[in-house]
């Protein structure tokens, strides 16, 4: 599996995550962002937090992918995009 996906991503409090089939949606106070991810990728919510799994070894990228994606999108909604 892949090291990236093993990591799950923390769901700050003020954001809701919807999980329905392939269809991700986050949605927090700078707004509501969604993704697609990949049917070889099964994502699952444990209390706080969204851990992400492939079904086959094939998609072990594919899971480490999400999990950026997504990581990014909570980001998004939370913080916002800041410039350094």
């Amino acid at each position: 599996m892949s090291r990236v996906a093993k990591k799950p991503v923390t769901v700050p409090s003020g954001v809701d995550v919807t999980l329905e089939g392939n269809l991700v949606t986050v949605t927090g106070g700078k707004g509501t962002l969604s993704l697609t991810v990949h049917e070889g990728v099964k994502v699952t919510r444990e209390a706080d937090e969204l851990r992400f799994e492939p079904h086959s070894i094939e998609s072990d990228a594919q899971a480490g992918t999400a999990r950026v994606l997504v990581g990014n999108m909570v980001t998004g909604v939370s913080q916002g995009f800041e410039r350094k």
